[in-house]
């Protein structure tokens, strides 16, 4: 299990979401961007699961910090997984060298849309 501090606040989770959220969050600001993501969480008085929700990228600083829990650990894989598949967390063919735009005769650079759009 993980603290993570956010915000001056500071919250628990597996370590498996901690590790998917701290990645997505380093991408995401990467990008130059920010986006709001929900991770579930356990409430070290009681045990009960509850969410916080995060606004993660630029200028949000996230911290994970492993932590003693000696109760069951819960199963946030679901949640993990989701963050995984959020579309800035990084994939292992990005490196492949090919392009991952279709650079057709109708595809072009798009500033105002931040990237390619459609003629």
């Amino acid at each position: 299990m993980r603290c993570i501090t956010y915000a001056g606040e500071t919250v628990v989770t597996t370590d498996d979401v901690a590790e998917a959220l701290v990645i997505l969050t380093a991408a995401v600001a990467e990008s130059g961007r920010a986006d709001a993501v929900t991770i579930p969480i356990v409430f070290e008085k009681n045990g009960q699961i509850g969410e916080a929700s995060l606004v993660i990228g630029v200028g949000n600083d996230v911290l994970s910090v492993a932590t003693e829990w000696d109760r069951p650990e819960p199963d946030f894989s679901f949640a993990a997984t989701q963050l995984r598949h959020h579309p800035h967390f990084p994939r292992g063919d990005q490196s492949s060298g090919e392009s991952i735009y279709d650079e057709g005769p109708d595809s072009f650079w798009d500033p105002d849309l931040d990237g390619f759009g459609r003629a």
